[in-house]
């Protein structure tokens, strides 16, 4: 076991922002949050999937919501110890542990701050490998475990917990609720044992994304690329070098919409490229032509320094280098692509590898 303190936090932060797929919620906003809670309560036990005992009780805990919301409305910590509340109040039972219900963006740390206030241990594992913009998403969701039932808390005092017939409706009528909210609130759910965490979850997001970070700042420190070192840590791909001409943003149904695009410079000079997010980078189409799509992990990054920009946060002029890493292998199977594809945000072309496209 071992303790989430605010040096691994910082890593943790840099790094989920690029499992983020440019979503997943401001990582500095979640910080932020996550600071707060180990200073007043000092570090927080980090656990693998390996240690978890077979009978422990676990639980997402996250924020769900449009990403550009939080820039100008911060969330609260005590609205997910709120939902963590009632979801233990309603089921008769307490949790053992948390999880980050998606690797990327403010909800890789969501969970630190009510493991902090209930003295309880965050597990190195979540239900994505990335981000995604439904809650439904989640590799539970490929070996039948359920959202319900699921609890909502919100800024405004509202409290509701949902039991609903599939997962797809807990996503449906929980972005209701949401949106009627103000486009952000947490919620706890997918209750599951420590037996079924370790075959449900995507192993050691927390480790990955520090190492990231890491990576990143050291790369910095020495000068070097960081944009280079992300690339051949992860078997990632450059999809473009270049300028941001144009952000077309706008917030839809409880999500960030829109589109930003890439006019190349330096050996990309001539090419344009088209990133398309709902919350997430969903698809890059470069020249026109499809180079990358959900369920791989699309960012972009700071060309010369590595930060990651999520996609409500780019903006007109920003020099970026638009990169791709390889999705989990369970959202890479027949099952996977079928929940996770392009086709289901609507887009008219089956899933490849982005490295088979590129």
């Amino acid at each position: 076991m071992r303790r989430l303190d605010e040096r691994l936090l910082g890593d943790i932060t840099i790094g989920s922002a690029v499992l983020g797929s440019g979503g997943g919620g401001d990582p500095y906003i979640g910080m932020l949050l996550a600071r707060a809670a180990i200073r007043e309560s000092g570090p927080v036990p980090l656990v693998s999937l390996a240690e978890l005992p077979d009978d422990a009780r676990v639980a997402f805990v996250a924020a769900v919501g449009a990403p550009g919301v939080l820039i100008e409305k911060i969330p609260r910590a005590e609205d997910a110890v709120a939902a963590l509340d009632m979801l233990e109040r309603h089921l008769g039972y307490s949790f053992t542990h948390i999880a980050p219900i998606e690797a990327g963006g403010l909800n890789a740390v969501t969970p630190i701050a009510p493991a902090a206030h209930k003295g309880i241990p965050i597990v190195d594992a979540d239900g994505m490998g990335r981000a995604f913009p439904t809650l439904d998403l989640v590799t539970p969701s490929l070996y039948g475990g359920s959202a319900t039932p699921m609890a909502l808390a919100d800024e405004h005092g509202n409290r509701m917990v949902l039991e609903t017939r599939t997962n797809l409706w807990s996503e449906v009528i929980g972005r209701a609720a949401t949106v009627a909210s103000g486009c952000i609130q947490f919620f706890a759910s997918y209750p599951m044992t420590g037996v079924q965490a370790r075959e449900w979850l995507v192993d050691a997001p927390l480790t990955r994304a520090a190492r990231l970070g890491a990576l990143i700042r050291t790369a910095r420190a020495e000068h070097s690329s960081p944009v280079e070192a992300i690339i051949e840590e992860e078997d990632g791909v450059r999809l473009i070098e270049g300028k941001i001409a144009s952000v077309e943003r706008r917030t839809e149904r409880g999500w960030t919409m829109g589109e930003a695009v890439v006019h190349g410079t330096g050996p990309d000079l001539g090419r344009t490229m088209r990133l398309l997010f709902q919350n997430e980078y969903l698809v890059a189409l470069r020249d026109e032509n499809v180079i990358a799509s959900t369920p791989d992990i699309i960012m972009t990054l700071e060309a010369e320094t590595g930060e990651p920009i999520p996609a409500e946060e780019i903006r007109y002029g920003f020099r970026v280098a638009a990169v791709a890493l390889p999705g989990d292998e369970r959202w890479r199977s027949p099952a996977g692509i079928e929940l996770s594809g392009p086709r289901r945000f609507g887009y008219d072309f089956d899933y490849a590898p982005v490295e088979a496209l590129v």
